[in-house]
């Protein structure tokens, strides 16, 4: 079983990211973290590795920065980070906790594979340390010039590494909690969801020509995702709701494990 710190204010943190290490959201992760504990360590990717996903860095060495004793970057993804923090960087001291994030971005239904936040918590569990990937959501124009307030992950953060504190959950198993943007009359509640899902059917593969006449290809947009349903966390999310995920590394169906057995014997 993984076993949350059962005293936070003591717990030694590890905090990791995809959006890299001069990202605002894990500065912003940082200063909420430290408010609780004072032993906190950040190993990030020195730049942007969104949609990583669980990628490692095999056919090159891994060289880092450190900035300071506590605030060392990778030049690598995000799971190279979480590898780096625990087996090197806190290797003498082990942390009782990772955190991932916070995200510039949802990171809910199927984007969880694609995720480089999520893959980044995911090597943590692997290495039998519990974590919790942070995702802030945004209004839907993106990222770009986008002021983002959060006010709502400084105030759920906190309550839910409080709420965590002694709590076991099996092994291989890693949380995700999503940060909503405010929504005028909503009142933000915790709600504990399952994942969403969406279909790629509509996605586009964009083809453009280069200044030389050759062309490329850009992906498109997201596609659609059920927004109105409130029973999973992507509907619930764009409801104003926190919503915390628990994700399983064993990607075992095991309905269809049972069929195939009877199939094959």
């Amino acid at each position: 079983m993984l076993k949350f710190p059962s005293d936070i204010s003591k717990a030694k943190v590890l905090i990791v990211n995809d959006d890299g290490i001069h990202a605002e959201g894990i500065k912003v992760l940082e200063e909420i973290v430290r408010g609780i504990t004072q032993h906190v360590w950040v190993v990030s990717p020195e730049n942007q590795h969104s949609a990583a996903g669980h990628s490692l860095t095999l056919h090159m060495p891994l060289r880092i920065k450190k900035y300071d004793e506590y605030h060392i970057s990778v030049m690598g993804t995000p799971t190279d980070a979480t590898l780096m923090g625990v087996q090197r960087i806190m290797h003498d001291v082990k942390p009782d906790l990772v955190l991932s994030g916070v995200n510039h971005g949802q990171n809910t239904a199927d984007d969880v594979t694609y995720s480089g936040t999520i893959s980044a918590a995911m090597e943590a569990v692997l290495l039998e340390v519990p974590a919790i990937a942070l995702s802030q959501a945004l209004h839907d124009e993106g990222i770009e010039n986008q002021r983002i307030d959060w006010s709502l992950a400084r105030k759920f953060i906190p309550e839910v590494l409080r709420s965590l504190q002694g709590v076991e959950i099996d092994n291989n198993v890693v949380l995700s909690v999503n940060i909503p943007v405010k929504k005028v009359g909503v009142e933000p509640e915790l709600r504990v969801l399952p994942q969403g899902h969406f279909s790629l059917k509509e996605q586009n593969m964009i083809e453009c020509i280069d200044p030389r006449g050759k062309p490329y290809f850009w992906i498109g947009p997201p596609p659609k995702r059920d927004k109105e349903d409130e029973h999973i966390d992507v509907g619930s999310l764009s409801h104003g709701h926190v919503t915390i995920t628990p994700l399983g590394l064993n990607l075992t169906h095991l309905p269809t494990l049972k069929k195939l057995e009877d199939v094959f014997k």
